[in-house]
């Protein structure tokens, strides 16, 4: 069983910052790319950003040049710095993960989700 826990959400003013970071455990050979989607309310769920295993990113044209996303491989964690944080980034965040089970098999898994309200 893999879980992933997400840290870091809260609430802050336009134009501040806030870092999330989402942790996986449980068992598993390697993790493949790791993302953060987003969902305002009354809006589909989003990407925001992705990061594979070989680091190569890619943002949603809203958060680039504000957000950016790494993963420490050591830890098995992917994190989201947010900057310059604008109203229309309220949302709740989610990561999402790719693992690798076993030669043949890998697994999607989502976290619990966060919330970040940019208000003030």
């Amino acid at each position: 069983q893999v879980q992933l826990v997400e840290s870091g959400g809260g609430l802050v003013q336009p134009g501040g910052s806030l870092r999330l970071s989402c942790a996986a455990a449980g068992r598993f050979l390697s993790l493949n790319s790791m993302c953060w989607f987003r969902q305002a309310p009354g809006k589909q769920r989003g990407l925001v950003a992705r990061i594979t295993s070989e680091g190569t990113t890619t943002y949603t044209d809203s958060v680039k040049g504000r957000f950016t996303i790494s993963r420490d491989n050591a830890k098995n964690t992917v994190d989201l710095q947010m900057n310059s944080l604008k109203p229309e980034d309220t949302a709740v965040y989610y990561c999402e993960v790719n693992a690798r089970l076993s030669a043949l098999h890998s697994y999607t898994m989502w976290g619990q989700g966060t919330q970040v309200t940019i208000s003030g």
